[in-house]
C-alpha cells in the first residue's frame, strides 16, 4: 500500500428506485434485496433506508456469506406494481494509489488447490473458480491468456485485460440479457458493464487469479451544455482482482480504469447471481415491465436542490 495521506472523502445523496409492472394480480411475492451499501476501507454508510409500496408483511436482515447486506421480504398484500426506493447519503474516499509495475508477478497471485492454511488466500479461494454466470471456454482462455506473459507484475496484466475488453467490445445496451453466456458475448464482442465484468472474470479466474463481480452506482455526467436528468445516474458493474501485498483492487472495464471515487459500492460476490439487487419468486403477475431510475449526487449539490426529504416515500 502506498504512504499517501487519505484523499478527501466526496459524499453522495443516492436514490434509486424500482418499478415493477405487472399484467395481472400478484397473491403473494418474496423478495431478497442487495440495497444497502456494504462499509469498506474506502465508504461509510452514514443514513440509508429502503422502502416499498406495498409494504411487506414479513421483513428480516442479515448478512450474507459474502459479508453484504440483505433483506429478506414477503409481500402478502395483493398487488399489480411493486415500487422499491433506496435512498441514502454516504461518503466515499479514493483507493490507494498502486504502482500496477510495482505489484508482484502474475503468477504469485494464483490460487489453487486446497493445501492452502493462510486465512486471506483461503477467504479468496471463492472467488478463484467458475461461477454459474462466468462459465467459459478455452477460446475465452487463450484470448485473456495473452496479457499474462510470464512474470509480467499481476495488476498491470489486468489492466492491459481491462483496456483489451474496452477497446475490443462494443457498449451495446440492446445485445444481451441479464442471462446472456459469457461465451455469446465473447462472439459478438457487445454487451454492458455485467457482460464486461464476467468476461474478465472468466479470463481472470482461467488463470487463477481470485476477482470479485462488484455491484453498484456510478457517477455520470450530463453532456456539454446539457443539464443532467433526474433518474439518469447508471447502476453499474465492475471487477475486484486481489494483489499480493495490496489487498484487493478494483477495476473497470466498461470505462478502461480503476475505480474512483464516482464508484459506488452496494455489493460483491461470484458473478451478478449473488448479488442482484432485488430478486424473488411471485404468484401470479402475468407479463411485467421493470423500470429502474438512480441519482447519485454530490451532497453539496444535493442540498442546493429544493425540497429535500427524508429518504423514500411509502
Amino acid at each position: 500500500m502506498t504512504g499517501a495521506p487519505p484523499s478527501t472523502p466526496i459524499r453522495y445523496d443516492v436514490r434509486h428506485r424500482t418499478d415493477f409492472l405487472y399484467s395481472a394480480p400478484v397473491s403473494i411475492s418474496h423478495h431478497l434485496l442487495h440495497l444497502t451499501p456494504r462499509s469498506t476501507p474506502s465508504q461509510r454508510t452514514e443514513s440509508w433506508r429502503v422502502a416499498l409500496t406495498p409494504a411487506p408483511a414479513i421483513r428480516r436482515g442479515e448478512v450474507d456469506f459474502f459479508g453484504n447486506p440483505v433483506e429478506h421480504l414477503t409481500i402478502q398484500d395483493e398487488h399489480s406494481r411493486l415500487v422499491v426506493q433506496a435512498r441514502g447519503t454516504l461518503s466515499v474516499t479514493a483507493p490507494p494509489a498502486v504502482d500496477p509495475s510495482a505489484t508482484p508477478a502474475w503468477e504469485t497471485a494464483r490460487v489453487n488447490g486446497s493445501a492452502v492454511t493462510d486465512p486471506e488466500v483461503l477467504s479468496a479461494q471463492p472467488f478463484a473458480y467458475d461461477s454459474p454466470m462466468t462459465r467459459s471456454s478455452e477460446a475465452v482462455w487463450a484470448w485473456a491468456r495473452e496479457s499474462f506473459a510470464p512474470g509480467r507484475p499481476v495488476l498491470e496484466a489486468a489492466l492491459d485485460l481491462n483496456h483489451r475488453i474496452f477497446t475490443e467490445f462494443e457498449y451495446d445496451p440492446t445485445a444481451t440479457t441479464v442471462s446472456t453466456p459469457v461465451g455469446e458475448v465473447f462472439r459478438i464482442r457487445r454487451g454492458v458493464c455485467q457482460d464486461y465484468a464476467h468476461l474478465m472474470l472468466a479470463g481472470l479466474r482461467g488463470v487463477g487469479i481470485p476477482a470479485r463481480y462488484v455491484s453498484g452506482y456510478l457517477l455520470t455526467y450530463p453532456p456539454p451544455g446539457g443539464e443532467k436528468l433526474q433518474g439518469s445516474d447508471a447502476s453499474h458493474a465492475w471487477v475486484s482482482i486481489r494483489v499480493p501485498g495490496h489487498g484487493w483492487v478494483d477495476l473497470d472495464p466498461t470505462n478502461d480504469k480503476m475505480t474512483t471515487t464516482e464508484h459506488v459500492t452496494l455489493a460483491w460476490g461470484r458473478d451478478y447471481g449473488d448479488v442482484s439487487p432485488v430478486k424473488g419468486a411471485i404468484v401470479g403477475g402475468g407479463e411485467h415491465e421493470v423500470k429502474v431510475a438512480v441519482d447519485v449526487v454530490p451532497f453539496e449539490a444535493a442540498l442546493r436542490a429544493a425540497p429535500q426529504d427524508d429518504g423514500p416515500q411509502r
